[in-house]
């Protein structure tokens, strides 16, 4: 029998279309709507980030030490990060069983009516409670746009697409910081002023007016067919039963959320304390120069907000690579060599930086290395479950890790005072919180212990069943 003639190879990627091509209009609005709803989520985030300081000194006692102050900073930010934790366990499941759309909504309303009312805080205990509701909806964010994409855009388009999502949420996070660079300088101007207040309410307005659009998004239609057959099948969505009780499921569920344990204390437990450093070097400085005190707020902000735009330049840069990178040699090895070098970019940064120029340097590096894996978490944790799943098991990987990351200011916290011990002089108790930082961002190489009991994904479609 004659052999059959084997049809040419198929184009080359390179004379493939653009993924943004793939999309039709409908596809092109989820993508926007969900990639806007992540980035004000983030540029809340820094908000808190840069205004917890001086939060926390307006509003507990004046005279308070410098360490106390330090102290109830990372208490505030650790019940930020338990809210984020909670909120994104309940509403991952929630989005499985409602919907991704109304669920990604009544987040986004939540997140922004909270961030506003914490510039209106009178005491610590009720800028607590705020920051607690907040991370409530700034934790459903993530899992729902991640899973609304997915089940929304093609599979060739998809990867590219969440990668790019993530990325972009640098630019909530560097508008933050254009943010604190105007109010520092509008501080050193009216030194009266509460600027963190004005702050807060900044990081609200975008997000409650995405909330409007984000009301008028339609389900996927995937989710609408799945979900009204898994009623009359009696199947069961957004189910924490048959995530953790199916061993099909437990497996990726339990080592995903080891991964994210690795980047989200990495990041929450150690990065977002960058600030501290910056205001220590910072602070020499302005001492050297006899720079008047009552400007000293402005311009330390000023400088925290330059520097975090700086960071999260690295931040684009690190997950546009890693999504690059994840396409064409797969996801673990990325994730892998990202871990090693989050981890000691962390420590140099944290070790070595004592000179303003310096800043310029490591900062944006550490941020290109710590973020990259957040990249990857948005392309790699939807391609691990199936449909009925896939909102609850994002957010359970992405989120569980934050009830270790809570914990993660508070360790660093006692490991600072543990090693300051003894220690009489500001630079000795500069020393001992750097130290601290170096040995917890030991965290990152958790990542290669769990990536060895999780599958490669690179190429294959989402999982069903």
């Amino acid at each position: 029998m004659e052999a059959k003639v084997q049809p040419p190879p198929a184009a080359t990627s390179s004379a493939s279309p653009h993924w943004w091509q793939l999309l039709d209009g409908a596809q092109k609005y989820v993508f926007v709507m969900a990639t806007l709803a992540w980035l004000f989520d983030c540029m809340g985030q820094q908000v808190f980030v840069i205004a917890r300081n001086p939060a926390v000194a307006a509003l507990m006692p004046k005279g308070t030490a410098p360490e106390v102050l330090k102290q109830w900073g990372g208490y505030t930010m650790a019940i930020f990060v338990l809210g984020w934790a909670t909120g994104g366990l309940i509403f991952g499941a929630v989005g499985d069983r409602i919907g991704r759309a109304r669920s990604l909504a009544i987040t986004i309303l939540l997140y922004g009516l909270c961030t506003g009312l914490s510039g209106f805080s009178t005491s610590l205990a009720d800028f607590c409670v705020y920051r607690f509701i907040t991370g409530l909806g700034v934790g459903g964010v993530f899992g729902l746009a991640v899973a609304l994409c997915a089940d929304s855009l093609p599979d060739l388009a998809r990867p590219h697409a969440l990668g790019l999502l993530q990325a972009l949420s640098a630019f909530g996070n560097m508008i933050a910081g254009i943010a604190a660079v105007g109010l520092g300088y509008f501080t050193m101007a009216n030194p009266a002023t509460s600027g963190w207040r004005a702050l807060f309410i900044f990081g609200a307005l975008p997000a409650l007016a995405c909330a409007y659009f984000q009301f008028r998004m339609k389900e996927p239609e995937k989710w609408v067919v799945a979900r009204a057959q898994g009623k009359i099948d009696g199947v069961r969505f957004g189910s924490y039963a048959s995530l953790l009780g199916e061993a099909r499921w437990r497996k990726p569920a339990l080592f995903g959320m080891l991964l994210c344990v690795a980047g989200v204390v990495g990041l929450w437990g150690i990065g977002n304390f960058s600030p501290d450093l910056v205001n220590d070097v910072i602070g020499k400085v302005m001492t050297a120069q006899q720079v008047p005190a009552a400007q000293l707020p402005g311009k330390r902000l000023m400088w925290v907000g330059l520097i975090m735009i700086l960071q999260n330049f690295g931040t684009f840069l690190g997950m546009m690579t890693f999504t690059k990178f994840a396409h064409n040699y797969g996801r673990k090895k990325v994730f892998a060599t990202a871990a090693v070098c989050a981890y000691l970019s962390t420590v140099i940064a944290f070790k070595c930086l004592t000179q303003p120029w310096q800043m310029f340097v490591l900062l944006p590096i550490m941020g290109f290395f710590q973020l990259a894996l957040f990249a990857g978490f948005a392309i790699y944790l939807p391609e691990l479950f199936p449909l009925r799943l896939r909102s609850t098991g994002t957010s359970f990987c992405y989120n569980v890790g934050r009830f270790v990351a809570a914990s993660g200011p508070f360790t660093l916290g006692v490991l600072q005072l543990h090693l300051a011990q003894g220690a009489v002089s500001a630079e000795a108790k500069m020393e001992a919180f750097r130290d601290a930082a170096c040995w917890v961002s030991l965290i990152y190489l958790l990542a290669l212990i769990a990536l060895p009991f999780l599958p490669e994904t690179k190429g294959r479609p989402l999982p069903e069943g």
